[in-house]
C-alpha cells in the first residue's frame, strides 16, 4: 500500500507539493508563534526562574502574586524567617526602578536588582563578561548584551547615571533580561541607594533550606508563622507571575488567535489541494473501486497519503523553525521548544494533515464504480 500511496503523490507533483507546502507553512507559523511566546513568559518570570535551581523558596509580601511588582517587607522579617524549623539561611533582594542616562541623550527605564554579595542570590546570572566581584566597586552595575541598544549601547566601562547618580557599567549578561525594563544588577546597598528605597526594606527574601528540609512544610510554616507576608516555591511564582501578567494583557489571546489561524489554513489548504488531486484522479479510484477495492481500503490509501505528506512536512518545518530560533536569538530571543513541546507540533501536523484528508475521503466513498466507464 505504501508504494501505491508513493505513486500517487508524485503523479501530480504539483498538488503534491501544494499540500506539503500548507503543513510546512502552518506548522511554521505554529512554532513561531509558540517561540516567541515562550520568550515572552520567560522574561515575564526571569527572576523566580533564574533561581529554581540554587533558593528553596521566595519570601515576598501577602498580597504580591507578580515578581514583576514586589511589595517592600520589613528587613527584620529575615531573622523571624530564619528561625523557622529548616531554613538555614536567608538572603536580601531589592527590586527597584529608576531612569537611566546617557551621555548620547538617549533614556532608558531600567529595573535595579540588588542582591547580597558574595552568593548573589536572585541575579545576575548568566554572566558574560566579567564577574561577581567586578559588581562590588562604588558605582558598579551589570546590563544584558541584548538590552545594550535600549540603554545607550553601553558596553563595559560605559559611565551614564542612573536615578540621579553616577553609575557604570561593570559586567555583562547574556540573556538575564526583565519584562518591562532592562536589568542592572548591583549589590542590596547600592539598590536602596540608586532605587530610593529605605534602608531597613527588602523586596523579597530568599531562603536556603536546611539538608534534607521539606520545601513544602517549610513553606507552610512560615505562611502559619510570619503576619503579612507569604512563602512561594520558585516555580509556583513563576506560574502565578505569568497567570497574572496574561490575565491582565491580550498576550495570550492574540497569541492563541493567530496559532488558531494557522491551523485553520493548513487544513483548508491541504484539504482543498487533496479534494483537487482525487478529483483529478476519480477515474482511478473509480477503477480501484470496479475491480474489488474497498471504501476502506480506498480511505487507507489516502490516509497513508497525508501521513507521508506529514512526516515530511514536520521533519521540513522542524529545520526552517531551527533556522528561525537561531536568527532571532541574535537579537536576544532566546527560548527552547521541549521535548513535549516538539512532540505537541508532530501531533498538530498529523491533526492537520489527516483531518484535511476528509475533503477527498468524501468524494471518494460516494463514488460509484460504474464513473469509471462514462466519457
Amino acid at each position: 500500500m505504501f508504494k501505491n500511496a508513493f505513486r500517487f503523490l508524485i503523479y501530480d507533483k504539483p498538488k503534491s507539493f501544494g499540500a506539503l507546502f500548507g503543513i510546512i507553512i502552518s506548522i511554521f507559523l505554529i512554532g513561531q508563534q509558540v517561540g516567541i511566546f515562550l520568550f515572552l513568559t520567560g522574561l515575564m518570570a526571569g527572576l523566580p526562574n533564574s533561581t529554581r535551581s540554587h533558593v528553596g523558596l521566595w519570601v515576598i509580601n501577602s498580597a504580591t502574586q507578580n515578581a514583576n511588582s514586589l511589595g517592600l517587607l520589613d528587613s527584620r522579617l529575615q531573622r523571624e524567617v530564619e528561625s523557622i524549623p529548616g531554613v538555614a539561611r536567608t538572603y536580601p533582594v531589592v527590586v527597584a526602578s529608576a531612569l537611566a542616562k546617557f551621555d548620547n541623550g538617549e533614556t532608558s527605564a531600567a529595573t535595579i536588582v540588588g542582591s547580597q554579595y558574595p552568593y548573589f542570590k536572585g541575579g545576575p546570572w548568566n554572566m558574560s563578561k566579567g564577574t561577581n566581584a567586578d559588581l562590588l566597586p562604588e558605582g558598579a552595575f551589570s546590563c544584558d548584551e541584548f538590552d545594550s541598544k535600549t540603554l545607550g549601547n553601553a558596553t563595559l566601562g560605559t559611565a551614564f547615571e542612573l536615578g540621579g547618580k553616577k553609575a557604570y557599567i561593570a559586567a555583562q549578561t547574556r540573556g538575564a533580561r526583565g519584562f518591562g525594563g532592562a536589568y542592572v544588577f548591583t549589590t542590596v546597598e547600592r539598590a536602596r541607594a540608586y532605587g530610593k528605597v529605605p534602608t531597613d526594606k527588602v523586596s523579597a527574601i530568599l531562603v536556603d533550606l536546611e539538608p534534607n528540609a521539606d520545601t513544602i512544610a517549610v513553606r507552610e510554616r512560615i505562611n502559619a508563622t510570619i503576619f503579612g507576608v507569604r512563602a512561594w516555591k520558585a516555580e509556583d511564582l513563576s506560574s502565578a507571575t505569568v497567570s497574572f501578567i496574561l490575565s491582565t494583557s491580550g498576550i495570550a489571546i492574540s497569541t492563541g488567535t493567530l496559532i488558531v489561524f494557522a491551523i485553520l489554513s493548513g487544513l483548508i489548504i491541504i484539504g482543498l489541494t487533496l479534494y483537487s488531486a482525487t478529483i483529478d484522479r476519480i477515474r482511478d479510484y473509480a477503477t480501484m473501486k470496479a475491480i474489488g477495492s474497498t471504501n476502506g481500503f480506498i480511505t487507507r490509501l489516502i490516509l497513508l497519503q497525508c501521513l507521508i505528506l506529514a512526516l515530511v512536512g514536520y521533519v521540513i518545518s522542524t529545520i526552517l523553525l531551527q533556522g528561525f530560533k537561531f536568527g532571532i536569538s541574535q537579537g536576544g530571543v532566546l527560548f527552547e521548544f521541549t521535548p513535549i513541546i516538539r512532540v505537541g507540533f508532530f501531533i498538530v501536523t498529523l491533526v492537520i494533515s489527516l483531518c484535511g484528508a476528509v475533503f477527498a475521503i468524501r468524494r471518494i466513498t460516494s463514488l460509484e464504480p460504474a464513473t469509471v466507464f462514462r466519457g
